[in-house]
């Protein structure tokens, strides 16, 4: 299978989980059945500058960002740290997090949410 850019599925929309403004999501594969089932997410985000996804917690799947571009608070369980391109986090099932866009750029990033099938 070969996707194009413009076959891609755009979706603007505010940012989830009580974040700040609005985030882009480009979804890459369309959820679980492109997916073998074994994931619901595999996305290009970008969070805006101002913006944010707020803290959630991961039931029964992890998610994993790849950041491309820009600079982001990174909250990891409660420890904030900066992530800036090339950076990989990583949430496991039962743990939270949330991403803010500082600065002037938006933060572009890959996600990937994982079902947990142990």
């Amino acid at each position: 299978m070969i996707r194009k850019r413009d076959e891609k599925i755009y979706h603007k929309k505010k940012s989830p989980f009580e974040g700040e403004g609005e985030i882009l999501v480009r979804s890459l594969l369309n959820g679980p059945d492109e997916m073998y089932q074994a994931g619901r997410v595999f996305a290009h985000t970008s969070v805006y500058p101002g913006s944010s996804i707020g803290y959630h917690i991961h039931e029964k799947e992890s998610e994993t960002y790849y950041i491309l571009s820009g600079v982001a608070k990174y909250n990891d369980n409660g420890t904030i740290k900066i992530v800036t391109a090339g950076d990989v986090t990583f949430t496991g099932v039962g743990e939270g997090h949330g991403i803010e866009a500082v600065g002037n750029e938006p933060v572009e990033l890959i996600a990937l949410i994982l079902l947990d099938k142990r």
